[in-house]
């Protein structure tokens, strides 16, 4: 794909530089308020900024591939620690409970705007609500607004890939809060091929008639078709609902299908694949929704539903702070060098797909579309808590998973990859192949810890650091990893 150099220069950072700019009390400002203000936290708190250090350290000389993280831009965390961050400003603009807003109206508006502009939405039919604080409080403020108390959802049982805000329950327990206060009926993917069974879907819900259907995943690597969602979702009068949360940086990027052509609302996270900062977004449907038999149009009532629901039904004050940063995520999603990283990242994506398969292992569905894979450990004697295990203690950062056909998602068989932080960093496909090699060489040191311990996990971690001939093969291959990471940039500010 690209070359180090053009990928480097497509991630949007400035080289890192130290910043260390304090607030310069007044004259007249008493000592006591002097003290307070005019500090910082590596002076007034050296136990907590050594903590911060060490993260700092741990980042830079590991390998970060939980599909869900990636390493945000220094204009990101400027917003994130300026001003706005002081300010409450309950309600919308131009409708607020305090006063001193007018710059902030500013900046929600400016968010508002640029969202829409990111996936080119045209505002007379699509509205946002950039307040959310994550996105499991964007979900259920969904909920909330359109399904009703108990009101019927569906969504991608979490064993195949979906998340817990999508309805998770266990035969035994409710687990999400959103299968605790709504009704929700899982769908499943084909145990075999790994790829959800639209089929079955579509029987269930003719049976279940859900008010909302979701179209969404956690651990999933193909891309949804979202056509085929509408016509079920059509078929028995359910809104539809997308939850594009780990792929909205690919949709904005326009690397892969875009959920907007086919749903009613659509929720995402903006840390993800969008590379922004920690929060939730909802983009819903205005204007006509459909014609009845009698001529007569039909209007989608969302906007205020879904604006009341986050607040004043779900939370407080916004964090502007956060908006802001949002704001600038958005512009920067509307540039070719994004859409050079996200074209890479999928492309990293399946260079590792490919990789592992190379080298004997499976992969969920055969491969991927996207940012992420399910790698399938049931035939290798390993556990997915094992692989986490081993990766972790070699410095690759990534999360055990379930696989089509896990019966406990607390003993799961796989583990989940993805490539949008390693990709910000500037890794390409050559150094894709690298990096497949240290986790193949982890997973092989696995098994050979595992012949020593036993299958329980507790044994296995006491074997790992007690056997002195593998801890010394896990020391030396973690040293390795260590090398090799840190020789690519961490976008952000050198130092705190």
């Amino acid at each position: 794909m690209l070359s180090r150099a053009s990928c480097l220069a497509a991630q949007l950072f400035a080289k890192p530089v130290a910043r260390r700019v304090l607030l310069q009390p007044a004259a007249n400002m008493s000592g006591y308020m002097k003290k307070l203000l005019d500090t910082n936290v590596w002076d007034n708190d050296p136990e907590l900024y050594d903590m911060m250090k060490s993260e700092k350290k741990r980042q830079v000389g590991s390998l970060e591939m939980i599909a869900s993280e990636n390493f945000t831009t220094l204009s990101v965390l400027q917003c994130l620690s300026s001003c706005l961050h002081n300010k409450y400003s309950e309600g919308l603009p131009g409708q607020r409970y305090y006063g001193g807003n007018e710059f902030i109206d500013q900046v929600e508006i400016l968010a508002q705007k640029r969202a829409l502009e990111a996936y080119n939405l045209n505002p007379e039919e699509w509205g946002v609500n950039v307040q959310p604080y994550s996105g499991s409080p964007a979900n259920f403020a969904v909920y909330t607004a359109v399904a009703d108390p108990h009101g019927r959802i569906m969504g991608l049982d979490l064993p195949d890939g979906g998340h817990l805000t999508h309805g998770f329950a266990t035969p035994t327990k409710k687990i999400s809060a959103t299968s605790i206060f709504f009704e929700s009926m899982p769908y499943k993917v084909d145990p075999v091929t790994g790829l959800i069974d639209y089929a079955q879907l579509e029987k269930s819900a003719k049976l279940f008639k859900p008010k909302v259907i979701v179209a969404g995943v956690s651990c999933y690597s193909r891309a949804l078709d979202y056509k085929k969602f509408r016509q079920i979702a059509d078929d028995v009068g359910a809104l539809l609902f997308s939850d594009m949360a780990h792929i909205s940086g690919l949709v904005a990027a326009g690397v892969t299908p875009s959920p907007f052509e086919y749903s009613d609302i659509v929720s995402t996270t903006t840390h993800k694949s969008l590379r922004g900062p920690r929060a939730g977004v909802i983009f819903f449907r205005k204007g006509v929704r459909s014609v009845n038999a009698k001529g007569e149009k039909v209007m989608y009532d969302l906007e205020s539903r879904i604006n009341q629901a986050v607040f004043p039904g779900l939370q407080g004050g916004p964090h502007n702070n956060t908006i802001a940063a949002i704001a600038t995520t958005m512009k920067q999603a509307k540039t070719p060098e994004f859409k050079a990283y996200a074209t890479q990242v999928v492309a990293n994506a399946r260079r590792l797909a490919s990789g592992l398969q190379s080298k004997g292992y499976k992969i969920t569905t055969g491969g991927t579309d996207v940012h992420m894979l399910l790698v399938d450990l049931s035939n290798t004697g390993v556990s997915g808590a094992k692989a986490e295990y081993i990766l972790e203690e070699i410095n690759i950062a990534c999360n055990k998973n379930t696989v089509p056909g896990d019966k406990s998602a607390l003993n799961p068989s796989g583990f989940r990859l993805g490539t949008p932080a390693i990709t910000t960093r500037g890794l390409i496909e050559k150094d894709i192949d690298t990096v497949v090699d240290f986790i193949d060489r982890g997973l092989k040191l696995a098994k050979e810890i595992s012949a020593v311990s036993g299958p329980k996990l507790v044994d296995y971690k006491r074997v790992l650091h007690e056997d002195k001939t593998l801890s010394a093969k896990v020391h030396a291959l973690k040293a390795e990893v260590t090398k090799f990471s840190e020789t690519f940039p961490l976008p952000g500010l050198e130092e705190y």
